[in-house]
């Protein structure tokens, strides 16, 4: 998202005439599997987790923090067919400018609330762990729905430049690119607003919470004396993983962000940033349909509920085979009996 895959077009819109590439190259279109990969398990899976999390288990504060992240997801992954036609169409939107506005405000949405939950989850653990008075009297469903709201909304104010910089414009062969619009004639001054652009997205969606994850990890390790009773717990590995998950997945992609921001004054990096940002940009996007395999993989709740409801679809189809299959032979074996009546009747 941003100006990242098709960067290399529209580095220099407002003073060069150039369109997109007439082919992908091999970063794109492993970029393109790595979006179709996110889409295909990514819808599923996080609609699993919102639905057992959301509807078959008991509300507690744990649940609902990885439900939230499960939405996030699940809202992110929706959009993504949008984004694989851009970047298969060699970077031609047709979807017009609202959607390129929201297309693009859904995936910071995304990055932002996935990051923020993750954070308020490290929280809650030490919180839990090391603070077991004050976590009994302020540690509710209640205030976790509050917290809960603030963070989406605080992902939305962060994101919402998007809504406001994004646009459409057409270039050769009528190609329409969804790009940054600054709205401004002064380089200096696009440059300015970009890169103010890009260290926000850094600070609040990659360092901040990195620092504070660590902070609380460490915290958590030196305080607890019977870590047994620490290391012991499948939520501890569950939230370990998806934190480790995210930073793998979303470090590349900010890396080269800086590098991206070298490259206004080092043209010798635009050959790295044309297959690197694509292919950090996917793996950033993979990210959206680790979680539920995670908590099949680690959660033994999580197993015994996925095995549960599969048993139980797999019966009621399976009883819904049979039992029309039934039907038909009784309307089968009707029709016999009353076809001579009727064929006496008509002679």
């Amino acid at each position: 998202f941003e100006d990242f895959e098709n960067y290399s077009y529209i580095y220099d819109l407002s003073e060069e005439d150039e369109s997109p590439q007439s082919s992908l190259s091999i970063a794109h279109m492993i970029s393109l599997s790595f979006y179709s990969v996110a889409f295909l398990l990514g819808v599923p899976g996080n609609a699993i987790v919102i639905w057992f999390m959301g509807f078959k288990w008991d509300k507690s504060v744990s649940t609902l923090w990885f439900l939230n992240l499960a939405i996030a997801d699940f809202i992110f992954v929706l959009f993504l067919p949008l984004y694989i036609t851009y970047v298969a169409m060699g970077f031609h939107w047709p979807f017009g400018k609202w959607l390129c506005k929201m297309n693009s405000f859904i995936a910071l949405l995304n990055m932002f609330a996935s990051v923020f939950f993750l954070t308020f989850i490290s929280l809650d653990r030490y919180i839990r762990l090391v603070h077991p008075v004050f976590s009994y009297k302020y540690r509710t469903v209640r205030n976790t729905l509050i917290l809960s709201g603030i963070i989406w909304i605080s992902a939305a104010i962060i994101g919402g430049p998007a809504l406001y910089f994004r646009d459409t414009t057409t270039v050769l062969n009528n190609i329409t690119l969804c790009y940054n619009n600054f709205h401004v004639h002064d380089r200096e001054l696009i440059l300015l607003r970009h890169h103010l652009l890009i260290w926000v997205r850094l600070a609040f969606g990659y360092l901040f919470p990195l620092i504070t994850m660590v902070i609380c990890y460490s915290l958590l390790i030196v305080k607890v004396k019977r870590r047994t009773v620490l290391t012991s717990s499948r939520l501890f590995w569950t939230i370990i993983a998806v934190v480790v998950a995210f930073f793998v997945c979303w470090t590349p992609y900010h890396i080269f962000s800086i590098v991206e921001l070298s490259a206004h004054h080092n043209e010798n990096l635009h050959g790295l940033l044309q297959d690197g940002i694509p292919l950090s940009t996917g793996l950033a996007f993979i990210n959206s349909c680790l979680n539920p395999i995670l908590y099949v993989l680690i959660s033994k709740k999580f197993q015994a509920q996925v095995k549960t409801t599969v048993s139980e679809v797999l019966k009621l189809a399976l009883w819904e085979v049979s039992h029309s299959g039934t039907v038909s032979e009784q309307l089968w074996s009707s029709d016999n009996t009353n076809a001579p009546a009727h064929c006496e009747t008509a002679q």
